[in-house]
């Protein structure tokens, strides 16, 4: 008995295994459990496209913004800047800034820098370029990721597909109300600009063209709520949203639901400035290519914060507000397929996945029952306990059970019987050399160990590597076999070694290995 810590450590982890996997079994509405799989529980699987080269357009017309600000603030003539899809033309007026211009571009990494008279050229590097549309991938997937945690949907799986697709799984979505709402969220850009409205021009706004607009340097976006009223802007922002810092849903004077956003430190101070120079000319808020308001500036507008109206509902308000927070998409996302899982298809995997389980766990135990008559008993215990805390070590870290997961709870039920098959054919054979009970049990254990830990160790090197480089069912079929692998060590080894230790006076004084292991020794009485 002097062993004996290990079956108290057996029944311990055990008991405390099976309060924490009693939510996931009963599938009750507090505790920690296991979230059910789309392909358990139903909802929505999505499949975006990223166009990536937007991403590209839009950092030429941010440095395009900085770089008038730039100029603006230190009074360099400019007469004009032309962005272009990969590049950026400056023609100055005055060539003593030419070198200043230069030196101010050369700090940005990227650019190959030209010079040609009052003509500056800076192009995005091939290599730039390439960088730029991998970020806005990983960028889409991280943000979406954000918005649909921020949304409060339970385990979202967002991950990229290939090279410029990325698949989402959203469990528990039922109505169609809520499946469009999700999908705009996903879909909505959320790039925020400030953009000066063209005075100039603007009585020609009826009957102007996008080309006439292009010419004049403008941009022509349309309103939020109503299409037919057209907005003339200058094409190069005064700033964009990469400088916000956080968007709330707020209230107006008539508590008609706003957001309330605030800019970073040099967004603040180029908002604070264009204002100061424009009082009494309109600024456009324009969001995703919609102009949501163009008020007139009655004053300077200081402490880098502004707000955003446009007849929303709370929902559609609050929406917004995450969209923003979570920041904007530096491409937009197209959705490529769409498919609907219905609840009652996960019930039926749900079920049949239960028949297959249970059905292999009744032969498995029967067979471990009759063939190592008292000590298959001592296995099925490890087994039952192995389920139990593999159930409680994923919902303690909320894993998320598919139906791949499930596959892989009854390979683990089949991988736990195995390590008990070797642990009890090295005792029998011990026991058919003549090796005293005591002495063989321990020495079954030792010479087991080798093997188990290299199997288990190889088989857990192949989930982590399934983990690492594989998606969406791969990934819960990982979980679950890394998972299963570490408590079926611990069952198998330490579990049944406990209870071998605690029942070992009975096992010496019946001696009557025919019903503790199934076997008949020479010379013995069965």
């Amino acid at each position: 008995m002097k062993r004996s810590w290990r079956f108290s450590l057996f029944v311990i982890v055990t008991l405390i295994g099976f309060f924490l996997s009693l939510p996931s079994f009963l599938q009750t509405k507090e505790g920690v459990k296991i979230t059910l799989g789309l392909d358990l529980q139903g909802g929505l699987y999505l499949l975006l496209g990223v166009k990536s080269d937007e991403a590209v357009v839009s950092k030429i017309k941010t440095l395009a913004s900085e770089l008038s600000y730039y100029c603006e603030k230190e009074e360099v003539l400019v007469e004009k800047i032309l962005p272009s899809a990969t590049s950026l033309q400056i023609h100055l007026i005055d060539g003593d800034d030419v070198a200043k211009v230069k030196e101010h571009l050369a700090k940005t990494e990227g650019l190959d820098i030209r010079v040609n008279g009052l003509v500056i050229e800076a192009a995005l590097t091939p290599a730039e370029i390439a960088k730029i549309k991998e970020q806005a991938v990983n960028q889409a997937v991280e943000t979406i990721r954000n918005r649909l945690d921020q949304f409060g949907l339970a385990e979202p799986m967002v991950a990229r597909a290939g090279d410029e697709k990325i698949h989402i799984e959203l469990p528990g979505i039922k109505t169609q109300a809520d499946e469009q709402r999700i999908r705009d969220l996903i879909a909505r850009t959320a790039h925020l600009q400030m953009m000066a409205v063209d005075e100039e021009h603007i009585d020609r706004l009826p009957v102007m063209t996008p080309e006439e607009a292009a010419s004049y340097h403008d941009v022509i976006y349309p309103d939020y709520k109503n299409p037919q009223i057209r907005y003339l802007l200058k094409e190069i922002p005064i700033l964009d949203g990469s400088k916000l810092i956080d968007a709330r849903v707020g209230y107006d004077q008539n508590n008609q639901p706003v957001i309330n956003f605030t800019l970073n430190t040099i967004g603040g101070e180029i908002f604070g400035d264009f204002s100061g120079k424009n009082v009494g000319k309109r600024l456009a808020i324009v969001l995703d290519g919609k102009v949501y308001s163009a008020p007139v500036i009655r004053e300077r507008i200081g402490g880098g914060s502004g707000q955003i109206s446009g007849s929303y509902t709370v929902e559609e308000a609050s929406d917004l507000a995450i969209a923003l927070r979570s920041g904007a998409l530096l491409a937009p996302v197209e959705v490529l397929e769409k498919r609907s899982v219905g609840p009652s298809l996960g019930a039926d995997s749900i079920m049949n996945g239960l028949i297959a389980f249970i059905s292999g766990l009744v032969l498995v135990v029967a067979f471990m029952a009759l063939y190592y008559r008292l000590a298959g008993v001592v296995a099925n215990v490890a087994v039952l306990a192995n389920i139990v805390l593999l159930v409680a070590v994923m919902a303690l870290f909320g894993a998320t059970l598919t139906l791949p997961g499930m596959a892989g709870i009854v390979l683990i039920v089949g991988m736990a019987v195995d390590a008990n098959v070797i642990i009890n054919e090295r005792i029998r054979e011990l026991l058919r050399e003549g090796v005293a009970v005591r002495k063989a049990i321990e020495g079954g254990y030792e010479n087991a160990m080798s093997a188990l830990v290299d199997a288990n160790l190889t088989t857990l090197i192949a989930a982590i590597a399934l983990y690492t480089y594989g998606t969406g069912p791969i990934k819960g079929f990982a979980i679950t076999l890394g998972i299963g692998i570490l408590v079926s060590m611990f069952t198998a080894i330490l579990g049944t070694r406990g209870i071998f230790e605690v029942l070992m006076p009975k096992i010496e004084k019946s001696r009557n290995m025919q019903a503790w292991f199934g076997i008949t020794l020479p010379g013995k009485r069965a």
